[in-house]
């Protein structure tokens, strides 16, 4: 099992919309592309920063092959359409972790 982690600083101003939007839209469409199995999303509870929240989203995949299928064919247009949607408004930080 792979565990593809998505980690987001998200601006306040806009965390309530960002929310519904990750629900409805962005996770459901990273899960359309059939290269996980499921998915968590939880709130960062020690962040720090008094401007923004953070989260993690965390995609489980089968193996590698599916990892490498998603950022090849999927990851790039569904990364830029959320920097389109909340420019300056958010960061975003990846990591892939092995099951042992």
């Amino acid at each position: 099992m792979i565990l593809y982690n998505v980690t987001v600083a998200i601006d306040k101003k806009v965390e309530n919309d960002w929310l519904i939007w990750m629900k409805n839209v962005h996770i459901p469409e990273v899960m359309e592309t059939n290269q996980f199995e499921d998915f968590k999303f939880f709130k960062v509870l020690n962040a720090e920063d008094p401007e923004s929240a953070s989260y993690s989203v965390q995609y489980f995949a089968e193996s590698m092959k599916n990892i490498q299928m998603y950022m090849a064919a999927f990851a790039p247009e569904l990364q830029q359409k959320a920097l389109l949607k909340y420019p300056n408004q958010m960061a975003a930080f990846r990591t892939l972790l092995e099951e042992v």
